[in-house]
């Protein structure tokens, strides 16, 4: 099923004099339920698309649809409360809140979004598990190894049940141990729960999982191919 739509989408920085053109006509389509590695260069623009994806900026010209909706004509209020509902965030640092425990930092999306307490202690509880932290719930960041903040994030972008994830350098800040078991943990729940995943990265451990990749450069899509094929991508074993 289609749930996301970009038809020649462009996307242009200007800074003083000099204009960036980040995005240069793109146009593609995501499905739900995908796991898909964006790949190329600094400044091919895959970190740029999936800001776009995630609501976070707006492009020049051209459309953006999630789930049949054009993003494009939404206010901004109405473009957060989309982001909100449909779309979860993994960064690169983590991002979670310093002062709040692991089960804090998996509730919080849901509190904004006023999810019912009752409701909020299943999800939260079923995701920490999911990820191997069961026995983590009441630790902080500062008490958790960089992997553990990583599996924590995960469990907080998986909270809202959304339409997609999107990664940026999901393992960059992670040992190889460390970001093989992160994909292998978003590989699973990928497969549970049906959410697409969409990564940007340069790292060959994150593209070895994915089952679409998606080649960037110069703001272009260059090369679509789908690997279900490979091992990594049938979670048979890593490559």
């Amino acid at each position: 099923m289609q749930a996301i739509h970009l038809d020649k989408v462009t996307k242009i920085y200007q800074i003083g004099e000099v204009e960036t053109r980040a995005l240069d006509g793109v146009s593609i389509d995501f499905e739900a339920g995908e796991f898909t590695s964006l790949v190329g260069p600094s400044g091919s623009g895959k970190t740029t698309l999936l800001q776009l994806l995630g609501c976070l900026d707006r492009p020049n010209s051209g459309t953006i649809e999630i789930n049949g909706t054009d993003v494009g004509k939404l206010s901004p209020n109405k473009r957060a409360e989309l982001r909100s509902a449909e779309i979860g965030f993994i960064f690169q640092f983590f991002a979670l809140i310093p002062v709040l425990n692991a089960y804090e930092n998996v509730e919080m999306p849901l509190l904004l979004s006023g999810v019912p307490a009752k409701e909020r202690k299943e999800r939260v509880t079923d995701l920490l598990e999911a990820v191997g932290l069961g026995d983590r719930i009441k630790h902080r960041p500062d008490q958790m190894s960089g992997g553990q903040q990583q599996r924590v994030a995960i469990a907080r972008a998986l909270a809202p049940q959304p339409l997609m994830v999107l990664a940026d350098e999901p393992t960059a800040n992670l040992d190889t141990a460390n970001g093989e078991q992160a994909m292998e943990i978003m590989q699973k729940l990928n497969r549970e729960t049906g959410t697409a995943f969409i990564f940007a990265t340069h790292d060959p451990r994150v593209v070895a999982y994915a089952r679409r990749i998606v080649r960037m450069q110069d703001g272009r899509v260059i090369e679509d191919k789908i690997v279900a094929n490979s091992p990594v991508a049938n979670g048979t074993g890593a490559a």
